[in-house]
């Protein structure tokens, strides 16, 4: 059977793909000695938790630099890593669709080439955005094309350290398993620094099945018909009520504490060169500080998810709206603002995550060994934010630092390489944003570390060196 035209132009671009990637292999070659465990087993030179995009462009970027004893691992099963066919709802992206860093300067490799090669030209200048299920093809695609050595369906619920290297505790399909491995990246996204959680005193006052958290699996097919109630004004936010109104809501109802919706998105304005390259190397003040601001104005919804939430005539907002009372009456939830009562027949918490390593089963036999900001850094009284206080304090390469320097060398081997990096590294540090900065750092920060490990070996091999490039002496027999 024939291919079609577009998977004939994929079968092009993926050919390209692989010649690029031979044209710019130099130096080619592993060039880390391997490591046994005392059973004489393999040791990972680096594990990988969370096969999502920043993941896979770490796995890329460490394989382009010759270090391929590698693997990632992910909970969710194949081609649903991430949260854009799991929770996600917006029907674009949120970010330009003009950014750059997962193909690490290789155009064929790039988002736009895929995007031509799959359907057609004038495609890429036909549209705004990325279509949120289209970049979930294209890290399918990545994945696929790059050969990525992904584990799916498979949790790691605890890291420690053994020797020289760290065990991995992994639950899987087939029982409980371990795996050893030099280094760790925890590429474990926007929840990694702790939870998606709802707040205590909803959750404690309604049924579970009652109330749900935006980022979560929802059956919004059961919202036929009922009177709908969502707390918050972000993007999830929006996404949630424009899904819950399309399946046949009664009503959505969106309330949040802010007397007015952002309209000024301040990450416009820091994402620059300077600043996604070095907010590193700044000031611990000035990197509190952005994070403060950022915190304290947060961002808009995306114009498109507004403006079709606004379409509905059945969609209202209501600023100034902190629940204040919420309980049940009844079969009816029953709930007090400043300004009125509503009675709704569910609830959605769009109310962000939790900052509480507790809940990270792969964190949860580390907590207490890294530093946090609160452990490094106090703010003047102006600047005071207990939350920030409990993300990590890490070092130029992602690197989780001792709490207590000396009494826990193996917790600079894990690079939160996730959101928990946002007041270390900056804002957009592992978004889609600064990916372009940010894996050339993190993949700087794993070879230097595993180069001096092994340095010793260094003089030694040098002087044992012996492949002859010429005859010599001249006319030997």
């Amino acid at each position: 059977m024939s291919l079609s035209p577009a998977a004939q132009r994929l079968t092009l671009l993926e050919d390209q793909v692989h010649r690029d990637l031979a044209m710019l292999a130099y130096p080619a070659g592993a060039w880390v000695k391997p490591l046994t465990d005392r059973s004489g087993g393999p040791v990972y030179d680096v594990a990988i938790v969370g096969g999502g995009q920043s993941g896979m462009a770490a796995a890329q970027g460490l394989i382009r630099d010759g270090i391929t004893n590698i693997l990632l691992l992910d909970r969710n099963p194949a081609g649903f890593e991430g949260p854009w066919e799991t929770y996600a709802r917006m029907a674009m992206l949120r970010t330009p669709k003009y950014l750059v860093g997962v193909e690490h300067g290789i155009p064929s490799l790039a988002t736009r080439s895929w995007y031509e090669a799959k359907f057609g030209a004038g495609s890429w200048e036909a549209v705004d955005r990325i279509g949120r299920s289209d970049w979930m093809d294209y890290l399918r695609w990545y994945r696929r094309v790059l050969n990525l050595p992904v584990r799916n369906e498979v949790a790691v619920v605890g890291i420690a350290p053994e020797d020289a290297w760290l065990v991995l505790s992994l639950q899987t399909p087939q029982g409980a398993q371990q795996l050893r491995a030099r280094r760790v990246i925890l590429a474990t996204g926007y929840d990694g620094a702790g939870e998606w959680r709802i707040p205590l005193e909803i959750a404690v006052a309604l049924p579970p099945e009652r109330c749900r958290h935006s980022n979560t699996a929802i059956d919004f097919a059961a919202y036929r018909g009922k009177r709908l109630g969502i707390l918050g004004h972000g993007a999830s936010a929006f996404d949630a009520a424009i899904t819950a109104l399309t399946s046949g809501a009664r009503s959505v109802d969106l309330c949040f504490r802010r007397d007015e919706l952002p309209s000024v998105n301040p990450h416009r304005h820091i994402e620059f060169a300077g600043l996604l390259k070095h907010f590193p190397d700044l000031d611990d003040a000035i990197r509190w500080g952005v994070n403060v601001y950022f915190d304290a104005v947060d961002q808009p919804p995306a114009q498109y998810s507004y403006d079709s939430a606004l379409a509905y005539a059945n969609f209202a907002i209501h600023p100034s709206s902190p629940w204040l009372d919420v309980g049940m009456a009844g079969d009816e939830i029953q709930i007090r603002t400043r300004h009125r009562s509503f009675v709704f027949d569910e609830i959605i918490c769009a109310t962000g995550s939790a900052v509480d390593f507790s809940c990270r089963p792969e964190m949860t036999g580390l907590v207490g060994d890294f530093a946090l900001w609160r452990d490094r850094y106090t703010p003047p009284p102006s600047d005071a934010h207990d939350r920030l206080g409990f993300y990590p304090y890490l070092g130029p390469h992602y690197d989780l630092q001792e709490r207590e320097p000396g009494t826990a060398p193996h917790i600079p081997k894990i690079h939160a390489f996730s959101f928990a990096a946002i007041v270390s590294m900056g804002p957009h540090s592992t978004s889609a944003s600064g990916l372009k900065y940010a894996i050339p750092r993190l993949i700087r920060g794993l070879t230097r570390s595993l180069f001096l490990e092994q340095q010793g070996g260094l003089l030694e091999g040098l002087r044992a060196y012996r492949e002859t490039e010429i005859n010599w002496p001249p006319n030997a027999a």
